[in-house]
Order: C-alpha cells, then structure tokens, then sequence
C-alpha cells in the first residue's frame, strides 16, 4: 500500500504470540461485551414468554436445584437452546458471574483448542478444578471433535465439575448435516443426556439482518480511515490467512489484545473450507474484543463465504461470522 499515511500502521503478521499454559486457563471468562452481564440486566422479552422460563431456569441451575432430579443433586448441566440473539450468551455470562466457585467461560472452540495445545490429559487436570465449565457456541464440526468433548465432558463430570452451554442447535441433534457417521451418534446422544434443554424463542435483540453486507471501501478511503484510528493494524488478506495458519488459534486471542482498529486490504472470496472456518475463529476474538473493522478488495468482507460454503455442512457457523462481520464494519 503506497499512501503515506499507511507507512508507520502495524501488521498482524509481524506478532508471534506466546501463550503459557496458565494463561491459556485465566483467560476462560467472559468476553469484555459480557463483563456486565448479569441475571438483572437479563430484559426477557414479554413476548416470547420462554426467555423468562429460561432466565429462571438458568437461576436455578445456579443454586444448584433442578426438577429434573427427584434426589437432591444438581443437575450436571444446563443447555441454552435458540437463535442469533435471544440472549444464550447474556444469560450464560450472568450464570458465571453469578456463581461462587472455581468457573470457567469459553467457546466451545476455545475447550477443545486447550486440548489440541496442552494435550487431554493435561487439560482434565487443569479443568477438574473448576466447579462450573462454561461452554458457548457449542458446535460440533467434525467427529473428533465430538470425541474430545464427550471425553473431556466425562472425566470432569466424574471430578463433580458441572456444565453450562449455549448453542443454535439442541445436544441430541448435534452433528446433522455436518457428519453421518453412525459411529459418532453414540458419542453426540451422551453428551444431550448430560444436558438439561432450555428453548429459547425470540427475534435478534440487536435487529442485525444476519445477511447484512458491509461497505467496500477504495484504498485511498482504507487509507484515510486507518489514519485516524488508535492502535490500527493494516494488513492484506492473503498474508492474514497465512499467518492464521500458522498461529494455533489459542493465540488469536493474545495476537489482537493491542489492536484498536484493524483494515484487511485486498479481500477475496474463500474457497478453501480451512482457511475459511480458521478466518470464522479469528472474527469471532475480533468480535469479543469488539474491533473496529474496514476493508477493501474484490468483494465487500461479508461476501467472504463461497454459497456453497453458506449452503454446507457448516452454514450456521458462517452465518454467524457474516453477521459479526457486518456488526464490526458499523464500529467507529
């Protein structure tokens, strides 16, 4: 990029982030949008008369009473059923704000990303130590996937770790129309029996059209916006997703904690699924981070996802970075 203005802004590809393992584990909590989050500030929509049924439910999984069991243990865990923005993650944050004990808060990605870099094992030994394992976005993408997490989800119950989730898609149906392998259905039933199902109903609070499409802006007008931000980064998207990819997606956490503002330049559309769900990761720690975004290139960055990725195996997974997307070109 030639303009004078752009010379001195900082690049992505130029961070190596490094990541203790004690680090890796602290920074289990909430996303700073959620810091807030609390069972009071939960405004149920009158409505939808299930998201009332949900706040109270959630409240009594945290005192640890259930209905379901006629003994007097609590549930092992609570499972948030609904679409884009009914409020699952409000009320899964006010759950770990609210409880007393040893808790943790982290994408259903985030868990099983702690397993590929620390090892099972390891992270079972680490995790046995909390009381109450938050789990967002709980979405299974391929067999061995499930598998680590019905493991994981097995050894920490036997410690007395308890569970809470947020998803798009109920436990039991986990895995439709991404995989067929009858092998793993076994694995996905077991993990919706740990689960109590809460539905919830609803329009999208934000009122954010999840197709939403992003302006395209020329270099000159990157340039300019660049220019006025605190702590920009600026780099070209071919060299982002090569830098991604050789980034364990525990350090996309770590590698944008210093961007205020971040411009993508020459933005094409994806057609390697890879490079694509790895991309979906790395928006979704912009999105928790809450990071202005603006780009440029041969589509708008909300284009990103080939149709036929949108119409896959995975299309709630892009759809929900295209909407995140779409939010973070709105921020100033």
């Amino acid at each position: 990029m030639d303009d004078d203005k752009s010379k001195s802004t900082a690049s992505l590809c130029l961070i190596e982030p490094e990541i203790s393992a004690e680090e890796l584990v602290s920074q289990l909590m909430p996303p700073p949008e959620f810091a807030s989050s609390s069972f009071e500030n939960y405004l149920p929509d009158p409505n939808f008369p299930s998201q009332a049924a949900a706040l109270a439910a959630v409240k009594k999984f945290e005192t640890g009473k259930s209905s379901l069991f006629s003994r007097s243990e609590p549930a092992p865990g609570i499972y948030l059923d609904g679409g884009f923005g009914v409020g699952k993650t409000h009320l899964l944050a006010a759950l770990w704000h609210s409880f007393r004990g040893k808790k943790a808060f982290g994408t259903f990605l985030e868990y099983t990303s702690l397993v590929g870099y620390l090892g099972f094992q390891e992270t079972v030994n680490r995790l046995a130590k909390f009381n109450l394992i938050c789990i967002d976005e709980f979405e299974l993408d391929d067999p061995g996937d499930t598998m680590i997490l019905s493991r994981l989800l097995k050894e920490l119950e036997r410690a007395g770790v308890r569970f809470a989730a947020t998803s798009n898609t109920p436990p039991n149906a986990l895995g439709q129309g991404r995989f067929a392998a009858d092998d793993f259905k076994r694995e996905i039933q077991g993990l919706g029996s740990r689960f109590q199902i809460i539905s919830i109903d609803g329009e999208d609070y934000r009122h954010r059209a999840i197709d939403s499409h992003s302006h395209n802006l020329s270099m000159r007008e990157l340039a300019d916006w660049v220019s006025y931000q605190s702590d920009p980064y600026l780099d070209r998207f071919a060299d982002l997703l090569t830098h991604l990819g050789k980034l364990h997606p525990t350090k996309y956490r770590p590698l944008i904690m210093d961007v205020g503002a971040l411009g993508i330049h020459d933005v094409y559309q994806l057609r390697d699924q890879v490079a694509a769900l790895r991309f979906v990761v790395f928006v979704d720690r912009l999105y928790e981070q809450q990071i202005p975004l603006r780009t440029q290139g041969d589509i708008p960055i909300t284009d990103v996802f080939s149709q036929e990725m949108l119409e896959g195996g995975y299309k709630k997974k892009y759809l929900r970075a295209v909407s995140r997307l779409g939010a973070l070109c709105e921020l100033y």
